[in-house]
């Protein structure tokens, strides 16, 4: 039995408390068989006349039932033997389901039933229906829920005050309430979750993840840091160096991260900006003003060739400066591994660029004064927090910049990462270009073929994506390969690359650097590119089965067309028939380049467990509350958690206990 609860995330009598209902069945009504209505799920009891086995047009087991007002027959076409024995005639049973008109008259396929005797009461309250496994029946599950509302202390953890302006129940009224409904209840407003009784429980669930989030924002901001204030020399070089000036965004963010490093204590800043939206600056700036300050900085990407691309830039814009820029990734041979390890150990190299390879053991930083972690989504937790506490040699945190090209929608920012301070870069550099997206059927790939050819003898360059094989790198790779000869044998006049997650580090950083010198035409890869590749003569991209990409690929695959001047074509290339949730993917790329909105959309279509890729994010999921269909709730948790936090510190300890059994459970890294 333990084990079933577990599997459910039940372990104690106050998970059972909150283990809330999926729906009701109304068993409070027993109907006449022959006035039951017709179309909707009713109770009925009556005698069993007949039952046997009938094995055409396959085994069923079929049952007469009377009651005097009528007669009706239910039909189970899986079965135990068991249940031969328990439905014979004589016995009296009571039954559950949807009534309908069957070949001989009204009847139910598969009904809930159970035994009964002589006049026994029907139910006083709505029958609740529980999330459950396999093994573990409703009646089980109701049996503990009860035992659970008997023991459980069920006094309000939270002041008038607090809930009067909402207009929300108390705690035990509420808990009763959506465990054992009265008849009348409005099932509509429980089935649509806005009863005031959902409400009240999705409140306490919000503010028990503000409360958690705040009070890691305030044990952050209580530990030590080295404060590090601008001093300029270094950063206004690389300004005046750049060919471009920032945009009025970026200057806004580098602003606020000087800010925050100036400070004796860890920045934890989110930077959000769309693909291509000139984030790496930024974060060049702000490891110029650690540096500055006799400290080091680290750049973690999640891939090899974006660790590699930041490498390069990065070397362009610091190296002038006098800079020593080392790149570390597990690929490297070992005698410019061990290099790099000691120009990190020494402190000659102010900045380490590389992949998860910078949290290993053996890495060692003379004085980490600010890590940045670029795509931080694609970290777990654990890696995030291993390569901050490089910087625990000083004594001190070091600061840490987390940044994201998958844009996070206003109310995710504001539940899941309320302990983080956040910034945006909502605007792009001008000379950029808006990119045509195309949607395309495979049954037109030779036209798709000859836009690639006649791009391509014009000067420009090309991308061509294999498809997404999520089940298999092997087999994907292999569809890479295949793709590669078929096109290289398409086009003899072009002059076609191959990169994929395989390709030694030595040969995918060669075949990029051939494409981004304009030596190879058309660049066939997989989604190793779909970060921080940046070759602005290529304008035209083809994904191929682009119905099996997710809003967040398709959008960062396409950024990397665009980069430049010339009018630049995202064309999705997609195989029929297409599942309803691919065609609405489609249609949110197809329509949308704005970031920020699809990633709205995105959460809308998933939800925020998989948006999140919760399972490495630390964070748990809201198991009552949606944070789409309840934001007037979690402004209003956002505020209270502030003021108790603040006023009644008591109170917001109370509360946390209820619904996350210790305070820091949902504080994440």
């Amino acid at each position: 039995m333990q084990a079933k609860l577990a599997k459910l995330g039940l372990h104690t009598a106050h998970d059972l408390l909150l283990h809330l209902p999926l729906r009701y069945q109304d068993e409070t009504r027993l109907y006449p068989i022959a006035h039951a209505p017709l179309g909707q799920a009713v109770l009925v009891e009556g005698e069993i006349t007949h039952a046997n086995v009938q094995y055409r047009p396959r085994r069923t087991l079929v049952c007469q039932v009377e009651d005097g007002s009528g007669a009706m027959t239910l039909r189970f076409l899986n079965f135990y033997p068991s249940q031969i024995k328990q439905l014979a005639p004589g016995k009296r049973v009571r039954v559950f389901g949807e009534m309908r008109h069957g070949f001989l008259g009204m009847e139910m396929v598969h009904p809930q039933y159970r035994m009964v005797g002589a006049e026994e009461p029907v139910a006083e309250a709505l029958t609740p229906v529980y999330p459950t496994t396999a093994g573990l029946s409703q009646a089980a599950l109701r049996k503990l829920v009860q035992a659970a509302l008997d023991a459980c202390d069920l006094a309000d953890t939270l002041p008038d005050d607090v809930l009067r302006p909402l207009g929300l129940p108390g705690f035990a009224e509420s808990i009763a309430y959506l465990h054992q409904p009265p008849p009348d209840a409005p099932l509509e407003l429980l089935a649509e979750r806005t009863h005031p009784a959902w409400r009240r429980l999705k409140f306490d669930e919000l503010l028990a993840q503000q409360l958690s989030m705040h009070q890691h924002y305030r044990r952050r901001r209580a530990q030590s840091a080295a404060a590090m204030p601008a001093r300029h020399a270094l950063t206004r070089a690389l300004l005046e160096s750049l060919p471009f000036p920032l945009t009025r965004a970026q200057q806004r963010v580098v602003k606020e991260l000087a800010g925050d490093l100036a400070r004796p204590h860890p920045m934890q800043r989110l930077l959000q900006g769309d693909v291509g939206s000139g984030k790496t600056v930024v974060a060049a700036l702000a490891a110029l003003q650690a540096i500055e300050n006799g400290f080091q900085a680290a750049i973690m990407a999640p891939t090899e060739i974006l660790a590699e691309q930041h490498f390069i830039k990065l070397s362009a814009w610091l190296a002038p400066l006098g800079l020593n820029v080392v790149w570390l990734a597990a690929s490297l041979p070992k005698k410019e591994k061990q290099a790099a390890l000691e120009a990190a150990a020494e402190g000659t190299a102010q900045l380490a660029v590389g992949t998860h390879a910078l949290f290993q053991e053996q890495v060692v930083f003379n004085n980490l004064g600010l890590a940045v972690i670029d795509e931080q989504h694609r970290f777990g937790v654990h890696q995030r927090l291993a390569l901050r506490q490089k910087g625990a040699g000083t004594g001190q945190e070091p600061h840490q910049l987390m940044m994201s090209a998958t844009p996070i929608p206003r109310t995710l920012s504001m539940s899941y990462y309320a302990d983080l301070d956040v910034s945006v870069i909502d605007e792009r550099p001008p000379g950029r270009t808006p990119v045509v997206t195309k949607l395309v059927g495979d049954s037109r790939r030779d036209e798709v073929v000859a836009r690639v050819r006649e791009a391509c003898l014009k000067g420009r360059q090309a991308y061509w994506v294999c498809p997404l094989i999520e089940e298999s790198e092997k087999l994907q790779l292999q569809t890479a390969m295949e793709t590669f000869e078929t096109l290289s044998a398409t086009f003899p006049e072009l002059q076609v690359g191959l990169v994929h997650g395989r390709l030694h580090a030595r040969d995918k950083a060669a075949t990029m650097a051939a494409f981004k010198a304009g030596e190879i035409q058309l660049l066939v890869a997989t989604t190793v590119i779909e970060v921080g590749v940046d070759v602005p003569n290529a304008s035209l991209m083809v994904i191929e089965h682009a119905e099996r990409f997710g809003l967040s690929q398709l959008h960062q695959l396409r950024g990397r067309v665009g980069r430049g001047a010339a009018q630049s074509a995202c064309i999705l290339l997609y195989q029929t028939p297409v599942s309803e949730t691919a065609r609405a993917r489609l249609k949110i790329i197809y329509e949308n380049s704005d970031g920020f909105e699809i990633a709205r959309q995105d959460l809308l279509l998933r939800g925020p467990g998989e948006f999140l890729g919760a399972r490495q994010s630390g964070v748990p999921l809201l198991k009552i509350a949606d944070i789409e269909q309840d934001q007037d709730l979690l402004a209003a948790a956002r505020i209270a958690a502030e003021r108790l936090i603040a006023d009644r510190p008591d109170v917001a300890e109370g509360h946390l206990r209820r619904w996350l059994g210790r305070a820091d459970e949902f504080l994440k890294v």
